[in-house]
């Protein structure tokens, strides 16, 4: 194929060298770059510079410099919520990372059966809000809880609760993370390492740690970055424990405070920056644990190590089941704890909230769009910054701006929308308090994430395509929606469940920007928390839990579905 392009590359050069006229495909790939890094620049950029703006202003608008930072330096309380965030966050990396490379370690490097089913277990989490386990957890140790008892006199609401809650929402995270760092693994080094009687423990210090170091690294600034920005735990039940979170809402709802609360928006910057740049730093230093004449690591059979891990790994899934199949009970029964006859009343949301199942409604409508739109803006912004990049500014500057959110909290990003969308001035002020700022917000908040799946779906297809389409005269578009979308459609159906997922789960993005008629589950779940509803609340957040499942199965069924139409295809062409 690379001769047949370069003769019909030649030939074609050869009869156009001396007909001038316009380049029409270059200038509709810059036209659509330029398109993707003016929306990337709205969504993302635009928002976060008006919220820097406001941090250094007055409440006239007048600039102060760092007067806004002294004035929070001094007071007492704001600096304590500083150092709440820390630790809180610091303890749950302790807690989660080691768990959740324990869990990962037994399914990659075990026998043991149903590992499907335990991974699909320690996943759960994710199609949840982070409310959900809040809620949960004062069902099971609240001052009403069926295990109060083992608090030993101590409350639920405060750090305890928080890092209860936040192991259980950032366990995902560790175990994704950590199966794919130790499903790559030379076999050769553990073989060299038995024949020479090196004990498990010896081989675990000095062949598995070292190759998972990076995974590891990578794991503990995911959480810690988490565990410090996420809103909606905190809010249900950090009691009045102080944290930068919820710091930021009360300054904003509480007291209309913007010029503090920008303040507090740009500390929360500082982690995720930090965790941003300390990830870049590790990952130059990181090398391929895997070369060209490796062998891959197959686990052996172990009776007695493999039920060891199953044994563990069945531990450790009881609190996830636990706090997922309390909160089903909860929104079930008639009134925790003193009826607990079954009900479908906390399903009856106009009951509680004049909105009814409005709020669920727009979920999924914002969901959804979030996922239409943004899977296109990924996709082809990802197909022209992995396929026609080269010499273009205007791509390489939206790859960058593509690559900001993921330094960006989802609660600061929203925050930069308050400033930037409800200036008077903005001719934007009129999507305020709409369904199109949620949608931009959702996909700025998420959108680095989808811009890398695409990237590495575009870069497993061959530039010989895109070379013998140009000898052959086929325009760029046309290889796109002919070759590039068909091959790409599995990645694509991963990027569209990856955004609608999060739309349906997200909070803290949301928390500042929806209007009277724009209200999503997740914020009701807050609001019927606020009003002593939990019954309802437990419903609502496992309504979004049952369409988020709903969701990834519709996934994983249409792509194996797919995968298995393309494998009758290769087949077909090679009987041919």
């Amino acid at each position: 194929m690379t001769d047949l392009a370069t003769r019909h590359g030649a030939a074609a050069h050869h009869g156009t060298a001396f007909r001038p006229g316009i380049d029409w495909e270059h200038v509709v790939r810059l036209l659509v770059g330029a398109l993707m890094l003016a929306v990337a620049l709205v969504i993302i950029v635009l928002p976060l510079y008006a919220l820097l703006s406001q941090s250094f202003e007055d409440h006239e608008g007048n600039f102060v410099g760092l007067a806004n930072f002294i004035s929070y330096a001094q007071d007492p309380i704001l600096r304590l919520s500083v150092f709440n965030s820390l630790w809180v966050a610091v303890l749950t990396v302790a807690i989660v990372v080691p768990l959740g490379f324990f869990f990962s370690y037994a399914l990659t490097r075990s026998c043991m059966p149903l590992k499907g089913l335990f991974k699909g277990i320690a996943l759960l989490p994710i199609l949840a809000p982070s409310l959900l386990p809040a809620i949960a957890l004062i069902y099971i140790f609240g001052n009403q809880g069926y295990l109060k008892w083992l608090m030993f006199g101590h409350s639920i609401y405060g750090p305890v609760g928080i890092i209860m809650a936040q192991v259980f929402h950032c366990l995902p995270f560790v175990v994704l993370i950590m199966t794919t760092a130790l499903a790559t693994a030379d076999a050769r080094l553990y073989e060299a390492a038995e024949t020479l009687n090196t004990s498990r423990w010896r081989i675990f210090w000095t062949i598995t740690f070292p190759s998972v170091r990076y995974g590891l690294i990578n794991a503990s600034l995911v959480v810690f970055t988490t565990a410090i920005v996420d809103f909606g735990i905190a809010k249900v039940i950090g009691g009045k424990f102080n944290m930068l979170a919820i710091d930021v809402y009360r300054q904003i709802i509480g007291q209309a405070n913007f010029q503090m609360g920008a303040v507090i928006g740009v500390i929360l910057l500082f982690p995720a920056v930090l965790t941003f740049i300390v990830e870049r730093v590790t990952y130059k230093h990181q090398t391929s644990q895997l070369t060209a004449r490796a062998v891959m690591l197959q686990p052996k059979p172990s009776r007695g190590f493999d039920r060891l891990m199953l044994l563990a790994v069945a531990v450790l899934a009881v609190p996830i089941l636990g706090i997922i199949g309390t909160a089903i009970f909860a929104s079930f029964v008639t009134l925790w704890p003193y009826n607990l006859s079954f009900s479908l009343a906390n399903f009856n949301f106009g009951a509680f909230d004049p909105g009814g199942w409005l709020s669920y409604w727009n979920s999924v409508e914002m969901a959804a769009w979030t996922a239409l739109f943004g899977t296109v803006m990924a996709f082809c912004g990802g197909y022209l910054t992995e396929k026609h990049r080269r010499g273009s500014r205007v791509l390489l500057g939206y790859h960058i701006v593509a690559m900001v959110p993921l330094a960006v909290p989802g609660i600061v990003l929203g925050l930069g929308y308050i400033f930037f969308f409800n200036m008077p001035s903005n001719p934007l002020n009129v999507v305020y308090g709409t369904m199109t700022i949620m949608v931009m917000c959702t996909i700025g908040h998420y959108y680095t994430v989808p811009h890398l799946m695409a990237l590495t779906a575009l870069k497993q297809i061959d530039s010989e395509f895109e070379a013998a389409s140009q000898a052959l005269g086929v325009s760029f578009w046309t290889t796109l929606r002919r070759v590039t979308v068909p091959i790409s459609i599995p990645a694509i159906i991963d990027i569209a469940t990856f955004f609608f997922v999060n739309a349906m789960t997200t909070v803290a993005g949301v928390i500042f920007i929806y209007g009277s008629t724009t209200k999503v589950a997740s914020i009701a779940v807050v609001a019927l928390n606020d009003t002593g509803d939990e019954g309802a609340a437990c419903a609502m957040a496992m309504m979004i839990l049952y369409t988020s499942a709903g969701v990834k199965l519709l996934q994983v069924i249409a792509t194996r579905l797919l995968l298995h139409r393309q494998q009758q295809w290769r087949s077909s062409l090679r009987e041919a």
